[in-house]
C-alpha cells in the first residue's frame, strides 16, 4: 500500500539492460509496495569500445514486471545523447531522485539529472553499490567525489562500506544509512531440482561440487580457489569445481594452475555470460558456493544469488562478505589458498555442517529480505522529506 502522496524517482538500469538490472528490478518491485515510484533506465547505456567482446549483449530472460509497474518504467536514456538526460531530469515526478551508482562512464548523465534535481529543490539519495573500484581506478573515485557533493543522504549495503564511505570521502555519518542488499529470488528456480540441475550441465549426482560464480576478474580469486581445490581434490575424490561465468581477463594463467596440478577432470568451465533463466542450473547443482575475494569494497551479488537458493557460502574477510554469514568459521583470509582448501574440506566431509550453512543462508535471506529493505529505504525517504518541509 503506498503510502501518502509520496513519489520518488529511481535512477539505474533494467532488464533487459545487465548492468545492475537484477538489483534494480528487486528493488523497485518491493519500494512500489510503499511509495509512488517511477524508474529512469537506459536505451543505450554505454559505447561498445568502453566493453568489447559482446558484454553490453542484453538479457532478455529475465522475469516481466506486472503491467502496472511496467507502465512505471522509461527506457529513454542514451549515452551520446545529452538530450536525453535532461528531458528526463526535468519530466521526472519524484519528490526525491535515488540514484544507483556503480559505474564511472555514467559521470556526466548523472551529473545532469542530479544537477537538474538539485535546483528544482529536491532530495537526492544515492545507493553506492562500489564505495571504491574493483581495480583500484582513481578515476572512479574522481567521479564519486563529484557526484557526492550533489548527495543529501547515501545507502551503503554493509559495515564495511560506511566505514570506506566515511574514511574515502569524508562524508558524515549520520548522512549514510546501512541497508542491505537483498537475496536475488527472482531467479531461484526452486522448482528445479538437484538432479534435474546436474542432468542440464552434465554433473553425476554422486560428485560433491564446489560453485565460484560471477563475472572472472583478477580480484575475484580464482586463481587462490584453483590452488585450493588442488589440495582437495586430495582429500575429496569426487569433488568439482565448477565454474561460471564471464572472462574480464584472459584465461591462461587458470589454465596453467588446472594443467599443472592436473585438475582439467575435475572441473567444469562455462566461460560466458549466465542468462538469468541459466543460473538456477548452477546453484541447484551446487553444495557449496565460494567467494574467494582478493580485495572487495562492495556487497556481492553472487552472495545475494547463493541466500536465494539457500546455498553454503565460504568467503574472504573482505568488503561486506563476512555479512553475509553468521558464523565465521567460514570466513578466510584473502588470498590463502591453504584456509580455503582445509574449510571446503571439511565442509565437503561434514553433510550436518553443509545444511547448518543452508539453514543460516535461508535466515539471512529472510532478514535482508525486498520487504525489509524497502521499508528502511522508505524511511529514508520520509526524512528527507520532512525534514525539507521543516526547513
Amino acid at each position: 500500500m503506498n503510502q501518502g502522496n509520496r513519489s520518488v524517482t529511481i535512477l539505474g538500469s533494467m532488464p533487459p539492460l545487465r548492468a545492475l538490472s537484477s538489483y534494480c528490478l528487486s528493488f523497485f518491485q518491493a519500494i512500489s509496495g510503499l511509495i509512488d515510484a517511477e524508474f529512469i533506465s537506459f536505451k543505450s547505456i554505454y559505447p561498445s569500445f568502453l566493453y568489447p567482446g559482446g558484454a553490453l549483449k542484453q538479457d532478455n530472460t529475465f522475469p516481466s514486471l506486472e503491467e502496472k509497474l511496467a507502465t512505471r518504467v522509461r527506457r529513454n536514456l542514451t549515452w551520446y545523447n545529452p538530450l536525453s538526460w535532461i528531458m528526463e531530469g526535468l519530466q521526472t515526478n519524484g519528490q526525491i531522485l535515488h540514484a544507483q551508482w556503480w559505474s564511472p562512464p555514467l559521470l556526466i548523465i548523472y551529473f545532469t539529472i542530479c544537477i537538474i534535481f538539485k535546483i528544482r529543490k529536491r532530495p537526492v539519495v544515492f545507493t553506492v553499490h562500489n564505495i571504491l573500484s574493483h581495480e583500484k581506478n582513481p578515476f572512479y573515485e574522481l567521479c564519486s567525489r563529484i557526484l557526492f557533493k550533489f548527495c543529501d543522504h547515501f545507502i551503503v549495503h554493509s559495515k564495511a562500506n560506511r566505514a570506506s564511505l566515511i574514511e574515502h570521502f569524508n562524508i558524515n555519518e549520520e548522512s549514510i544509512s546501512q541497508i542491505p542488499h537483498g537475496p536475488l529470488a527472482f531467479n531461484s528456480g526452486k522448482e528445479m531440482s538437484r538432479e534435474d540441475a546436474r542432468k542440464r550441465l552434465g554433473i553425476c549426482m554422486e560428485a560433491k561440487v564446489i560453485l565460484f560464480f560471477g563475472a572472472i576478474r583478477p580480484y575475484k580469486g580464482l586463481d587462490i580457489a584453483l590452488e585450493a581445490f588442488a589440495m582437495v581434490i586430495k582429500e575429496v575424490p569426487d569433488a568439482r569445481l565448477l565454474i561460471a561465468g564471464r572472462l574480464w581477463e584472459t584465461w591462461d594463467k587458470y589454465q596453467k594452475i588446472i594443467d599443472e596440478n592436473g585438475l582439467s577432470k575435475h572441473v567444469d568451465t562455462h566461460l560466458h555470460y549466465i542468462n538469468t533463466d541459466e543460473v538456477a542450473a548452477f546453484f541447484n547443482a551446487s553444495d557449496l558456493v565460494i567467494l574467494p575475494y582478493l580485495e572487495f569494497d562492495s556487497q556481492s551479488g553472487v552472495g545475494a544469488a547463493a541466500m536465494a537458493f539457500n546455498k553454503p557460502m565460504i568467503v574472504s574477510d573482505t568488503g561486506g562478505l563476512p555479512e553475509l554469514l553468521n558464523d565465521h568459521k567460514n570466513v578466510i583470509p584473502p588470498g590463502d589458498a591453504e584456509s580455503l582448501a582445509a574449510r571446503i574440506i571439511y565442509c565437503l566431509n561434514n553433510k550436518d555442517e553443509l545444511a547448518k550453512m543452508s539453514l543460516e543462508a535461508k535466515e539471512t535471506a529472510e532478514r535482508m529480505s525486498w520487504d525489509n529493505i524497502a521499508i528502511e529505504t522508505f524511511k529514508v525517504y520520509e526524512k528527507l522529506l520532512n525534514d525539507k518541509i521543516s526547513n
